[in-house]
């Protein structure tokens, strides 16, 4: 997903109008929700103050707003190989499933997405075993790494 795309995902999910959130973020009230209508539409890209101001209004962390182009299969396989070249993404099979590893041995790149992932999977469990819910979950996830204790 585009930024734009990231912006209507968080404000809808949080039950702003696009004139509210463009006032909170600073914009004149008579143009509030041109400008986020902008924003969503990708006709602007925000800069990294007004990303950050839009990042805390919506209570997530500026990296959930700024995500790869993922919004082909043709974009997201790209990511997929360059996650491949950065981070020893290897693609494999297993019982009939192709999934997804990371080599650890392909460096410490590899190794520390290797550790996120983990932190994401405990989570994952956690949600699973009933553990927390799933407004807990999608906190961690969008302000990850906030709340990541595996990292202190």
């Amino acid at each position: 997903m585009a930024i734009g795309e990231r912006i209507h995902f968080f404000r809808t999910l949080r039950g702003m109008t696009q004139k509210y959130l463009g006032t909170q973020v600073g914009f004149p009230e008579k143009s509030a929700d041109v400008r986020l209508a902008q924003y969503e539409t990708g006709t602007r890209t925000p800069k990294a103050d007004m990303t950050a101001a839009l990042a805390n209004t919506l209570d997530v962390s500026p990296l959930a707003l700024s995500v790869p182009d993922i919004d082909s299969y043709m974009g997201l396989m790209h990511t997929l190989f360059t996650l491949e070249d950065r981070y020893g993404l290897e693609i494999c099979e297993c019982d009939g499933e192709v999934h997804l590893r990371v080599n650890i041995r392909h460096g410490k790149d590899a190794a520390e997405l290797t550790r996120s992932l983990i932190a994401w999977r405990e989570q994952a469990a956690k949600l699973e075993a009933g553990e927390i819910i799933k407004e807990d979950y999608d906190r961690w996830r969008y302000h990850y790494p906030e709340f990541d204790t595996t990292r202190n």
